[in-house]
């Protein structure tokens, strides 16, 4: 695509697409070190319009933004055009993949018969993709299920991509490595020789960049055995490290695509680019993700305030009316802080102006 953007200009510029000498890369002493959710977002968004590709050496991402000037997008085109050994292009999502992402969840995921049908006939349409999530938004229980099957299947979708281009690589999301650690491992990364910590460090990537080569990554299977007790998982974002490159082109550098994508920004949506825009444009109307449990502690909290009231409106009931000689109400129940005292003889203990009910 940006090689067929170029032609309309590129006669005006033979002379200056002069080969250019292929310069002696350094050689990384560990896997390369990615961010899955990064990977995920130039997966989804990766179109006939835009063109995303993976650094081999140090893992930037470069988004050929035509937004750019002419003259940029030129020189961009030939620095990798003469380094195409280092830049690998992520593949673009075709029609059938789309439609297969979609039908796969609705076929292993979605249990009612209603929202099925509903699915499958909007995935048949005209915008599919788009309608297909404004449906998903619209039903919070399908909602999240969709999230974890999307990232399940993009990181197979991942990994065997990686895979097929030979590539020695570790998710981020998935190390156990302190920050502080990991960013001198991304400094170090050309450095024979490291302190102690680094080098440590750099075992640990090796061993795990050879799980992402098992059968396990890309056929993950339940664990066999009794199961683990029940324990309340807590939901963290992951800390990421520094971005820290050193070999970026001059020219690629304004091309760099460093997003702050996490696993509640990504989304299936190529048009949006956060879910935040994803959500305020769908249908034109502002709409926001709601929290079930937040809501039903809203609701709760809104039952109390009633029944505070009617107490209060019972408590006020129970006063003896001296003026007008009656009594409003016989029957006293105390409110829940009061507490009723024994008097002598162990009878209740009366307050002036209470009466003992029949």
């Amino acid at each position: 695509m940006l090689k067929s953007l170029l032609k309309s200009f590129g006669k005006d510029n033979k002379e200056e697409k002069k080969p250019t000498s292929k310069l002696k890369l350094p050689v990384a002493q560990n896997p390369l070190l990615l961010r899955f959710h990064r990977l995920v977002d130039t997966f989804a968004k990766a179109d006939d319009e835009r063109d995303f590709y993976l650094d081999r050496i140090e893992g930037f991402l470069v988004y050929v933004d035509l937004d750019k000037s002419e003259q940029e997008l030129g020189e961009l085109e030939r620095e990798i055009s003469a380094h195409a050994e280092r830049y690998a292009l992520i593949p673009k999502m075709t029609f059938y993949e789309t439609k297969k992402f979609m039908e796969g969840f609705i076929n292993e995921k979605v249990y009612d018969i209603d929202t099925k049908e509903k699915l499958l006939d909007i995935i048949q349409a005209r915008e599919a993709r788009e309608n297909f999530l404004e449906f998903i938004y619209d039903h919070l229980p399908e909602l999240e299920k969709w999230q974890l099957y999307y990232s399940e299947r993009s990181r197979i979708r991942i990994i065997e991509w990686l895979r097929a281009q030979k590539m020695q690589f570790v998710f981020e999301e998935d190390l156990d490595i302190q920050r502080s650690i990991l960013e001198k491992v991304k400094r170090h990364l050309f450095d024979v020789k490291a302190p102690k910590e680094v080098m440590q460090a750099r075992e640990a990537l090796v061993a795990k960049s050879k799980t992402y080569y098992s059968n396990e990554a890309l056929n993950p299977r339940p664990k066999r055995g009794r199961p683990p007790k029940q324990i309340v998982k807590v939901e963290l974002e992951p800390q990421f490290t520094l971005d820290i490159y050193t070999t970026v082109p001059p020219i690629a550098r304004s091309f760099l695509y460093l997003p702050d994508a996490s696993a509640s920004s990504v989304t299936f949506s190529a048009r949006y680019d956060t879910e935040q825009q994803l959500l305020a444009n769908l249908r034109g109307t502002t709409r926001v993700k709601v929290d079930t449990k937040l809501e039903a502690l809203s609701q709760r909290l809104e039952s109390l305030r009633h029944l505070s009231q009617r107490l209060g409106t019972i408590h006020e009931a129970g006063v003896a009316d001296v003026d007008g000689g009656l009594i409003k109400a016989v029957n006293r129940t105390p409110a829940p802080t009061e507490e009723v005292e024994e008097g002598e003889g162990g009878g209740p203990h009366l307050q002036p102006g209470q009466r003992l009910s029949a």
